[in-house]
């Protein structure tokens, strides 16, 4: 079984060309960040409430995509515990390197190919072309057979749907007729997360920051 980094990365990627579809940084890393801290709930390692994230057992998974993470929460000690959205934020600084992890992993696995583009010898850009694509479409089909029912969704269906809507990638994988269609299913499916919601409201402070901080002429990029 993949984990949903790996998962939320597959989705990313552009079946024709291997790329990175474009979403922004910021949602990436944020959605990075979300599937880091969503597995390690489903692994009994962490909880969450309204308030706070919680630690329930500090000892490692012996996975380095979630490891890192992992620890850091367990040193938090005293009675203020940080909330999801600070985790989230925080683990969102690692994204890149989580994801060249994943990205590594997927290579590893045969599932992906990766392809440096040069240009007279100088190094471009780089792809990641689908060598095989059965977990794409698995994971595909487990959104897909959520958002068109009234099944009561699986703990890890709830959480790719999550992480697919706060990426954005839902405008990539449905027609404008599909997303309509889905769109209360996949709010409704979204309600059932915590770690979700803090992680869409995490992506949607940022980008609220940034688009004030452009009206002001900062020019932070």
């Amino acid at each position: 079984m993949l984990r949903f980094v790996e998962e939320i990365i597959l989705l990313l990627l552009r079946d024709d060309d291997g790329k990175f579809i474009g979403v922004s940084q910021s949602s990436m890393d944020r959605a990075v960040a979300g599937a880091v801290l969503m597995e390690l709930a489903m692994e009994n390692r962490i909880d969450t409430d309204l308030d706070h994230l919680l630690l329930i057992d500090g000892t490692p998974v012996g996975d380095d995509l979630l490891d890192p993470t992992l620890a850091l929460i367990a040193e938090e000690t005293g009675e203020e515990r940080s909330d999801a959205r600070h985790w989230v934020e925080s683990t969102a600084r690692k994204a890149p390197e989580i994801r060249e992890k994943a990205l590594d992993r997927l290579v590893e696995r045969g599932i992906l190919e990766r392809q440096d583009d040069r240009f007279l010898w100088v190094f471009r850009s780089r792809r990641y072309p689908m060598v095989d694509g059965e977990a794409e479409k698995e994971v595909k089909l487990r959104i897909m057979g959520v958002l068109f029912s009234n099944e009561i969704p699986s703990p890890r269906d709830v959480v790719i749907i999550c992480l697919a809507h706060a990426c954005g990638i839902f405008g990539e994988l449905l027609s404008k007729r599909e997303l309509e269609q889905a769109s209360a299913r996949i709010e409704q499916v979204r309600k059932l997360d915590l770690i979700g919601q803090a992680m869409s409201q995490s992506i949607q402070d940022f980008e609220v920051w940034l688009a004030s901080a452009a009206a002001q002429g900062r020019g932070f990029f």
